[in-house]
Parts: C-alpha cells; structure tokens; sequence
C-alpha cells in the first residue's frame, strides 16, 4: 500500500464516510495484517469485501477472483479525459497502472481489492470491470514477477516474427506450441545433433518444457486447469536444434554444431535469439573454451544468445559457499547469463528471493562477474512431452487436468470423431534452465518492438533497467528441511530482477559492446575492483562511459561501491588462507561435470 497521502474525490462529508474503510485498510496494512483474506488463498471479491452494489461496478465484479496478494485486476473507465490525475488518484489508493487506455478515457490498474469500496458510486468514475481473460497470459505470478502482463497490455508484443533457437532435448509439437489460426505448427524448423539419433522430437521431457515457457499459447489450458498457461512472447516461431538425448546429455561438439546452423538459419528464421538452458563445468578460460567461442559467434553474427547460470549454488564441496559455480558457457562475458529466483506464488516480486540452487560467480579462470540478470525458475509450470523420462520419471511434476479436455478429429469418412483426453498436458520444473527462456522471450519482445537492437543493447538495457531492490539475504528451505543462507551480491543476482515492461520502455543508446566486467582482486589492499571486459565489436565498453551506463547504476550502487556487498570478508570467503578464496582465485583447481540439461529433478524449493 502506497504511503503516499490518501485523497477523497470529492469533498463531501459522503466522500470521507466511504473512505474511512480504507484508511482503516491502509493501517492494518502498515501493520502487516490483511483483513477479510489470506495470501494465497484469497477467494472471490466478495468473500474479501461483501457484496458490491454501486451502479458503476460490473456485475461479475463480486464473483472475480483475487490475486494471492489481495489485489484485483480492473479496468478503470472515467467520466473525463483519462489523465495523470486519474492515475495519481489511484496510485494514492495504492493502486499500480498496467496499462493507459486513452482512446477509451480507461486505465488498468491493479489495487487492493477494498479499494473497490472507493471506486463504488465514485462521482468521477464511469464504470468498473475486472481485467478478464480473453486471451493467453502467462502464468500470472511468473508474468507479474518480471512486468510481462504490463508490457503486453502497453505494447501488444506477442514475439511475433520473430525466431528463437532452442537448443536442448528436442521440442515436442505440442498444441500450445500451434499458430493461432490453427494452420500449422509454430516449430519451423526441426533438426537433430544427437549422434546416431535423427529424431528431433522431445526424448527428454526438457526442451518442450522450455520452448513452452518462451512461446506456448495456452491453447490446452483454456479449461481444466487453474489457469491458462502461456509463454512470454506465446506467438514467437521456434527453432527445435536438439544435441541432449534421452538422458538430457549431449557434448560440446553436437552444441557447436547446433549453433552454427542456428547463425546459417538466421536471415531465413529471422533467428535473434539463441536459448542455451544447459551447460558444464568450467575447464579453462572462456577465451580457449570451443564452447565459449561458438556464442561468442553467434552473438558477432547479431544474435542474443541467453544461458543458463546452472544449478550449484548449494556447492560447498571447496568451501566456496556456493560461489564460483557458474556453468560454461555462462562463463562467456559476451552472453547474457541467467540466476533463478522463486516468486513465492504471489503476484508482489518484493517477496520473492534468489533460489539457493542458483549458481554464483565470479567465473573460474576469468573470475567475469556472472550471472548478469535473474528471473524466476522455480516450480514453473509450463509444456509436458508425453513420454518423456522426466514426466514419466516424476509424475508428481505433472499437472492432472480438472477437466478431460475435449479432442476432436475427421475421420475418413468426413465425420467429426471426438474423444476426451484426461492426461497431463503441463509439469512443474525448477531451475535455472526455467529462468533462462523467460529472459530469452523478453529479449524476443524487445527485438519485435524495435527489430535494429543489437544484442549488446538488448544485455544493457535489461541490465541496466532490471529491478534492484533485494534484501541483503535471505534464507531457504530444500524439501529435506536443509536452510541455506543466500547473500544479495554481485555475484548472486548480476545487475538484478528482469524488468521486461522497463527495458521496452528504455531508449538509452550507447556505442560498442556490453561484456561482463571481471573482478580483479588487489591482495595487498584486500580489494575487489571491476576490470571492463573487451567488446566483441567496436572498441567501447557501454558500462562507466557516460552517467547514462555508469557502473553503479548498472548494477546497484551498493554491490558496486561497498565492499562488505561485493567482497565481504566475513560473508563470502573471509581472508586469503580459506580454502574457498584460493580454489576461486588459484588457477590448478578445476571441477565440472558432463554437458546436460540445467534443471533439477526435484520440484524446486520451498
């Protein structure tokens, strides 16, 4: 709730009558208490506040379900021109804007749902609906967490014409994954890189899963399920290269190959986006790494290339606290390298916190400060390949529908056959496999709203607009009731939460590249400083050369300046006699393992 002072509309002694509830509302919420609902399980309007009876209020208001965290999604129509004062009056409410509505004096906002007593037989106010769903959105808790619902209600992206890469386990032609018009498959194009297996459907249960989170269109979730699950950017084309088999491994070779033929394909897909949820230790510098070089081409080709942090965060085998895990070839200061969050299951993000098993950097050899942004990857719900070993191997991922969804076909004779299909359509996974494709499809809607953004705009700008505001830690809970301790540093949230609506809103230009800086550590001063890395083009680097790209405002002033954020010696590895410090900054210690897919079999965190 908004501590800004709140405003009657009129100034009637009716007018403060009707206010006094939320004043009331306004304090108890400054105390912590929410009256008439509890978060997550909030019902319907009226169960929170009575039945509604102003003339102004739709009459499906009262039945509309709340959001977890006590808020409704409504469509403000006013009886004037639709003006900053109108938004100011419902920011003061406590409301949030979603979307200006000018041709239709209408805004839409999101506010606590007592506020709906304001609104009923408001003088200024013309009519009130719910936000109601009439077509795809994302799963609404991941879509808030990184503004995707505000950015496609403010600019109807839908990732359209463009085409995102997907190299993983194969893509499965799932329903959701169809064109809207029902004329054809949005899976363009299908190739496989699995030595001696030519198949390109999904083996593995992983690449569906992740091309559902960046493109599905919730064709299967229409009904039978608590919501409608869409991807990011649900009318994007995608590109299935599979390299991981069966088993969700591959090899560096089969990886390569895949993304050669995705920069070949570019211009004939209008490929810009290459997805890399998976990855393997870090053997060597990034700049010998054969890996590292194969994105570092694609990105030179013009290609955003988004990859997965990995999933080791928990690693204190060195005691490294989970620091210094960083998969290649997230190691790459080229690529936009993605950590996992968990949303907590409420629309807010200042609830939600870094997912332990989010891999930290800085990166072995090159110590590139890694991950560079996050977003949530933590129970995501999203595509299921029949099938598949991880659906088969974890039932208790899979979503059962409510209802058996209706399936219907011609047969021979012309006649329309239908028949009902009880099975799972969806499944929950974690990891930051599962964040990285939410990042990849914002950088698809950014590229579909100004298509000349070069992949180093599209890293800068998400970095520098990303959400900043974390705690300084946190603590959370594997399903064996183990804490681990989590630290809101450079290392562990890179420059911050995807903010998708304020990186479409960012104009900022700046020439040449926007490679990851890398940290320098001075032992006779005991100090960490950034060391700006060299563009893969132009001769600049975008961080510190003006106010608009300073360092501090890239990543946080705090994890930039103070060194107890970004190199405490009580926090992250004390003094240089730990074994942890002089595993990171020694150069014969290496740890790894195979390429796979970076996703956790378990059903996330708590």
């Amino acid at each position: 709730m908004s501590n800004n002072e709140i405003h009657a509309a009129a100034g009637t002694k009716e007018s403060h009558t009707r206010l006094l509830p939320l004043i009331l509302f306004s304090a108890l919420l400054v105390l912590g208490i929410t009256p008439g609902f509890a978060a997550g399980n909030a019902g319907k309007v009226h169960d929170a506040v009575g039945q509604l009876h102003g003339h102004n209020l739709a009459a499906d208001m009262s039945d509309f379900p709340v959001n977890p965290d006590g808020t409704v999604d409504v469509i403000i129509q006013f009886n004037q021109k639709f003006t900053s004062r109108h938004v100011a009056m419902m920011i003061a409410q406590g409301g949030k804007l979603k979307a200006k509505l000018d041709q239709i004096n209408s805004g839409a906002f999101r506010i606590p749902v007592i506020v709906l007593r304001f609104l009923e037989n408001h003088p200024d106010i013309a009519y009130v609906t719910p936000d109601r769903p009439n077509k795809p959105a994302f799963d609404a808790v991941t879509s808030a967490a990184v503004t995707a619902d505000i950015a496609r209600q403010h600019y109807g992206l839908d990732g359209s014409g463009v085409g995102i890469a997907v190299i993983d386990s194969g893509v499965y032609n799932h329903d959701d994954l169809q064109k809207s018009s029902g004329s054809g498959s949005r899976i363009v194009y299908s190739e496989s890189f699995v030595n001696g297996d030519t198949r390109t459907t999904d083996l593995y249960g992983h690449g569906t899963h992740v091309a559902g989170i960046i493109a599905g269109n919730g064709k299967d979730s229409v009904s039978g399920y608590a919501m409608q699950y869409t991807g990011i950017a649900p009318n994007a084309n995608i590109i299935n290269l599979r390299v991981l088999d069966a088993n969700g491994g591959g090899t560096d070779s089969q990886v390569i190959a895949a993304i050669q033929r995705a920069i070949i394909l570019k211009n004939t897909y209008n490929i810009r986006v290459i997805n890399l949820s998976l990855g393997r230790g870090v053997y060597e510098s990034y700049m010998l790494d054969p890996l590292c070089q194969a994105v570092e081409a694609a990105w030179k080709a013009g290609i955003v290339v988004v990859v997965a942090a990995g999933n080791a965060g928990r690693d204190n085998t060195y005691g490294t606290n989970g620091y210094a895990t960083i998969k290649a070839p997230g190691n790459d200061p080229a690529v936009i390298t993605v950590g996992a969050t968990k949303t907590r299951d409420t629309l807010l993000r200042t609830d939600d916190t870094i997912a332990s098993y989010s891999s930290k950097g800085p990166s072995l050899f090159d110590h590139v400060v890694k991950p560079d942004i996050v977003a949530p990857g933590n129970r995501l719900v999203s595509l299921l390949a029949p099938n598949a070993t991880l659906p088969l191997l974890y039932t208790a991922m899979d979503l059962i529908p409510s209802v058996p969804l209706n399936v219907c076909s011609v047969n021979l004779l012309g006649i329309s056959v239908c028949t009902q299909d009880s099975s799972s359509k969806y499944m929950r996974l974690s990891g930051t496999s599962m964040a990285t494709p939410v990042v990849a499809a914002g950088a698809a809607l950014m590229i579909q709203k100004d298509p000349t953004l070069t992949p180093d705009l599209v890293k800068a700008r998400m970095m520098k607009t990303a959400w900043k505001n974390y705690p300084v830690n946190s603590w959370a809970y594997d399903l064996l009731g183990n804490s681990y301790l989590s630290q809101y540093d450079v290392f562990t949230i890179g420059a911050g939460y995807l903010d998708i609506n304020a990186a479409l809103s960012s104009t900022d230009v700046a020439p040449g590249g926007a490679p990851s800086p890398s940290a320098v550590y001075d032992s006779m001063a005991h100090k960490v400083r950034f060391v700006r890395g060299t563009p893969l083009l132009g001769t600049t680097v975008v961080w510190g050369s003006s106010v608009v790209w300073g360092e501090s405002v890239v990543w946080g002033g705090n994890t930039v300046i103070s060194d107890s954020v970004v190199w405490g010696d009580s926090v992250v590895w004390g003094d240089s006699t730990c074994s942890g410090f002089s595993v990171v900054w020694g150069d014969s210690v290496v740890w790894g393992n195979s390429l796979v897919a970076l996703s956790s079999a378990e059903n996330g965190e708590n």
